[in-house]
């Protein structure tokens, strides 16, 4: 009698239609709440990217503000789009600040929801191209032009070729930036050169003085010396541009001020500081802005030569 066949411990995969699994009650619900989580992390992607668009947008608007002929033929009916044309360099340089606040809304808000992607800080460095880059280099341009209209050619040209050179840094240094970035906020409590944002600060900071300089009527007998200051600022201007692109393709550190300086449980001194910060805002925010924009952006180059100062040895 033959003996009985053993069965094999690992058959072949059958051919045909799979069985039918059937699933339990249990299951399915489990299967709708993970579905239901997932459409509404989808839901919270669009956050962020509309704060980055919300960015670049500003730097957009900033652009297309600083073109306006301030001198129209015919007034807008729009009152809106006459208080543009006759403030345009001011609205702009605020149009400036308003990109930084978008800048600084989307990164938390990615962080917020756990969710930060590489396409997030592709499209967050694109925006910045836009208002860090061109803006303020448009800006400080059309402002020299519109003071200076009968420049001579050289010099007309190399004030261009310094807004080019501007611009292309914040490019490249962006560029650097999405190369070497690591997610997280504990990487980010130091910057390699300084922040395209602390850099159009800087340009735009600085416009708001000379633009408060110029069209304030408060002045009063100190007319002659506020019109003194406004023209000297145009020529700074230049000057401050040029700074601030190279700063930002150097590699000079420079600190997070949130990151490193207000987070976490801090001294009841520096929290009064804040506040005397913040009350001086309110009482002339466009010189405490331009002072505090120029302060960091020369935070850099007098951090490093006091550093090199004392890692010299002294002299016997």
């Amino acid at each position: 009698m033959d003996a009985p066949l053993e069965r094999d411990p690992f058959p072949p995969p059958q051919k045909g239609p799979r069985p039918t699994i059937h699933r339990s009650r249990e299951h399915r619900r489990r299967r709708l709440r993970r579905h239901g989580r997932r459409a509404y992390v989808r839901s919270v992607y669009f956050l962020p990217s509309m704060a980055t668009l919300g960015n670049a947008i500003c730097g957009f608007a900033a652009i297309y503000v600083a073109g306006l002929d301030k001198t129209p033929v015919n007034s807008s009916p729009d009152p809106l789009t006459d208080w543009f044309t006759k403030y345009n360099f001011l609205a702009a340089a605020y149009l400036v600040f308003v990109a930084m606040i978008f800048d600084g809304l989307d990164g938390r808000l990615a962080r917020f929801t756990r969710h930060t992607t590489d396409f997030g800080g592709q499209l967050d460095s694109l925006a910045d191209v836009i208002s860090f880059g061109a803006a303020p280099a448009f800006i400080a341009l059309e402002l020299f032009k519109f003071y200076h209209p009968t420049a001579i050619p050289a010099m007309t040209r190399l004030i261009w070729a310094l807004g080019a050179l501007y611009m292309s840094c914040a490019a490249m240094r962006l560029a650097r930036f999405n190369v070497s970035n690591e997610h997280g906020e504990q990487h980010h409590f130091s910057f390699l050169g300084l922040p395209s944002p602390g850099a159009a600060g800087a340009v735009a900071a600085l416009i708001l003085m000379q633009q408060d300089l110029a069209d304030n009527p408060w002045h009063g007998s100190y007319m002659r010396l506020a019109d003194a200051l406004s023209n000297t600022l145009i020529y700074v201007l230049p000057v401050v541009v040029l700074a601030s692109g190279l700063l930002m393709v150097s590699n000079i550190r420079y600190p997070h001020i949130i990151n490193r300086y207000m987070k976490g449980r801090k001294s009841l001194a520096r929290l009064i500081v804040v506040v005397i910060l913040v009350l001086l805002l309110v009482v002339a925010h466009r010189y405490i802005l331009g002072v505090g924009c120029l302060a960091y952006a020369l935070w850099g180059p007098l951090g490093w030569a006091y550093a090199r100062s004392r890692r010299r040895p002294a002299a016997k």
